[in-house]
C-alpha cells in the first residue's frame, strides 16, 4: 500500500511538470480547436430549438409549476426564460465532456504515452497487449455505461450535495477505465494488465476521482458564460481548454503510474522476462559465463580413471 501511495505521488508531480512541456501544451490547443467548432455549430442550428423545448418542458411539468408560482410570489417573476437555456447548457455540459474524453483517449493519449516513453521507460518491453480496435471498444463500452448512470443518477442533481459528488465519481470511474487500458496497451501483455489493475485498483481509482473532480471545476467558467452573456464567446473556449488540459493532465498521471507499476511488476517478475536497465550488461556476461565449463575440479571430486594396463607410481 505504501508502495501504490509512492508511485501515485510520484506520477502527480512528473505529471505535472509534463504540462508545461510545449508538445504537451501544443496537444492541448487541438482538441480545443475542434470543441469549439463543435459548440458553435450546434450553437447556431438547435440552441434555440433546444430552448424551446426545455422551456416547454419545465412550463408544462406540473412538479415544477408550484416552484415557479412560489418564485414569481417572492418577487422574481418569470424565471424560466432564465432556467431553460441553464439547464440546456447544464445537459449538454456532460455530452461535450465525454466527447473531449474520447478525444483525449484516442488522439492525445499516444502521443502523451509515447512522450512519457521517450523520457522516462525506453527500456520498457513492448508487448502490444491492447490494440486499437480494443482501445476502441473498451472505451466505447466503457462510455456507454458511464453514460447510462449518467442519465439515470440525474434527478438525483437537484439534491445540492449529490451534484458535488456524483459526476465527478463518474467521470472518475469512466477516466480510470479508459485512460488506465490505454495507457497500458502498447507495453503490457493482457496477463501484466489484469495483474497490475488487480493490485493497483485502489489508487488507479483515487486518480480516477481526483481527476473527476478536477474536471468539475471548469463548470464553474461554463456556467459563468452563460450568466454573463457578453463574455459567453470567451468563457467557454476557457472552460473547454482547461478540460481538455485536465484529461492531458489525468492522460500523463495515469501514464507515469501504469508503466512505473508495471516496470515495478516486472522488476520482481521470477520469470526472467524483465531486463532492468541498470542490469544488462551485468546480466549477460554472467550469462556467458554461466555457459563455459569450469576448468578447475573441486577438492572433493574423484581422480581420474587411469587405463588398466597402466599401474600407479610408486
Amino acid at each position: 500500500m505504501l508502495g501504490s501511495m509512492r508511485l501515485l505521488l510520484d506520477a502527480f508531480w512528473r505529471a505535472a511538470a509534463y504540462c508545461l512541456h510545449p508538445r504537451v501544451i501544443g496537444l492541448s490547443m487541438l482538441p480545443l480547436g475542434l470543441m469549439v467548432l463543435l459548440a458553435v455549430g450546434l450553437g447556431y442550428f438547435y440552441w434555440d430549438a433546444a430552448v424551446q423545448w426545455v422551456l416547454a418542458w419545465i412550463e408544462t411539468a406540473s412538479w415544477l409549476s408550484r416552484l415557479w408560482a412560489w418564485l414569481k410570489d417572492l418577487g422574481f417573476g418569470d424565471v424560466t426564460g432564465v432556467v431553460a437555456p441553464l439547464l440546456v447548457v447544464l445537459l449538454v455540459t456532460p455530452v461535450l465532456v465525454v466527447v473531449v474524453l474520447l478525444i483525449v483517449a484516442l488522439f492525445m493519449m499516444p502521443a502523451l504515452v509515447s512522450l512519457v516513453t521517450e523520457r522516462r521507460f525506453a527500456h520498457l518491453e513492448r508487448k502490444q497487449g491492447g490494440s486499437l480496435l480494443a482501445s476502441l471498444a473498451w472505451s466505447l463500452g466503457s462510455t456507454l455505461l458511464a453514460g447510462i448512470a449518467l442519465v439515470v443518477s440525474m434527478p438525483l442533481w437537484l439534491v445540492p450535495p449529490l451534484v458535488l459528488i456524483l459526476p465527478p465519481l463518474i467521470w472518475g470511474w469512466l477516466t480510470y477505465r479508459v485512460m488506465a487500458f490505454d495507457a497500458l496497451a502498447e507495453h503490457a501483455s493482457r496477463e501484466e494488465r489484469v495483474e497490475l489493475f488487480r493490485r493497483h485498483r485502489g489508487g488507479l481509482l483515487l486518480i480516477g476521482v481526483v481527476t473527476g473532480y478536477m474536471g468539475a471545476a471548469p463548470s464553474l467558467v461554463w456556467a459563468s458564460g452563460v450568466v454573463f452573456l457578453a463574455a459567453f464567446y470567451i468563457l467557454i473556449p476557457i472552460a473547454i481548454w482547461i478540460y481538455t488540459l485536465v484529461f492531458a493532465f489525468s492522460s500523463l498521471w495515469f501514464t507515469h503510474f501504469c508503466l512505473a507499476a508495471l516496470e515495478r511488476l516486472r522488476a520482481e517478475s521470477p520469470s526472467g522476462d524483465v531486463v532492468a536497465p541498470s542490469a544488462v550488461v551485468a546480466d549477460d556476461a554472467g550469462a556467458a559465463r554461466t555457459a563455459l565449463p569450469t576448468a578447475t575440479p573441486s577438492a572433493d571430486a574423484a581422480p581420474p580413471a587411469l587405463p588398466s594396463n597402466q599401474a600407479p607410481a610408486p
